[in-house]
């Protein structure tokens, strides 16, 4: 509702961006029109609102298609980086978390933090440049633009270009579309790769002082199993929350790194039709990235009750 009402009152005519400055006043008038423009904040409201119930979010004037059409296109390759990117965050920010924590107060532990604090410090798009510059330019080892080369022809299935090209038998198409995906979710992930691994740091650093730890120790087990098994489990439970939220601001951090990388992903659209005024295709893009995040919390907070059995043995008694 609020993305609708701002949308609304952002100075600018939809209908003469969507024309064209040389577009006739009764050209004009027509879209207005078309687009109830011309009548109340409420009937427009309520208008969106039948069109909603109905599974109809209008017509982009960006692209004069379905707003449903566009997303159903578009969504599927941010979903795609998104994952690949918040698959790197946990492979690599909790081992260097626990390492740093195993490590604490050694070269280890501060060259981990220092590190940590650079890919949280600086943003996505700030990291999208670098490692094209790097890893694309003075070392010519991944492409900096697009899903998959132009030599391949891959039949749309789901949408997701790893999927799809494994549906289709091409492994070598498949090899081509995760060599693409590298650099934009890595770009991507930097930031939440530095969070988790310094949430896990902290949240281990404090659980080795518990008592429990001590008597692990005491007991002489291995400190891979102490740090895997007694610390990292309880130190995860916190630090999951933080992640999940990580995860779910991707869907809307990614259009930078989408536009460094030209990956055509619904953040990108979203900007797009946010430049041209496209009301319809705006709070489209919105409800969606919307539901998603909602929906991703509710994972979390699954997989938190999952981990942490008082939560689960609560649940049950209430």
């Amino acid at each position: 509702m609020l993305i609708f009402a701002i949308a609304r009152v952002i100075p600018g005519d939809p209908a003469r961006i969507a024309l064209g400055p040389n577009a006739t006043a009764e050209a004009i008038a027509a879209l207005r029109d078309r687009l109830h423009l011309d009548q109340s904040f409420l009937t427009q409201y309520g208008y969106f609102l039948a069109d909603l119930v109905r599974g109809d979010l209008g017509t982009s004037l960006y692209t004069n298609r379905p707003v449903t059409s566009d997303i159903a296109q578009f969504l599927p390759a941010t979903l795609e980086l998104v994952i690949i990117a918040g698959l790197m965050m946990v492979a690599f920010g909790l081992p260097l978390g626990i390492l740093s924590a195993r490590h604490r107060g050694t070269f280890i532990d501060h060259a981990i933090r220092m590190v940590t604090l650079l890919g949280v410090s600086a943003p996505g798009f700030v990291w999208a440049v670098i490692l094209m510059l790097v890893f694309a330019y003075f070392l010519p080892l991944f492409p900096i633009a697009g899903r998959i080369s132009d030599s391949f022809t891959i039949p749309p299935v789901s949408g997701f270009l790893l999927i799809d090209t494994l549906l289709a038998g091409n492994i070598r198409a498949f090899g081509n579309a995760a060599w693409h995906i590298v650099l934009p979710a890595f770009a991507l992930a930097l930031s939440g790769i530095g969070q988790a691994a310094r949430l896990v740091r902290s949240n281990m650093v404090e659980t080795y002082d518990k008592p429990y730890i001590e008597m692990a120790q005491s007991y002489g087990f291995a400190e891979k199993r102490i740090a895997r098994r007694y610390a990292f489990r309880p130190s995860l439970i916190p630090s999951l929350t933080i992640i999940g939220l990580d995860f779910a601001a991707m869907l809307g951090n990614a259009f930078l790194v989408e536009a460094v990388f030209a990956w055509p992903g619904l953040s990108r659209y979203g900007v797009a039709v946010i430049l041209r005024k496209d009301l319809n295709a705006i709070v489209g893009t919105v409800l969606i990235m919307s539901a998603l995040f909602l929906i991703v919390n509710i994972v979390v907070d699954l997989l938190v009750s999952i981990i942490n059995p008082r939560i689960r043995l609560s649940q049950r008694a209430s």
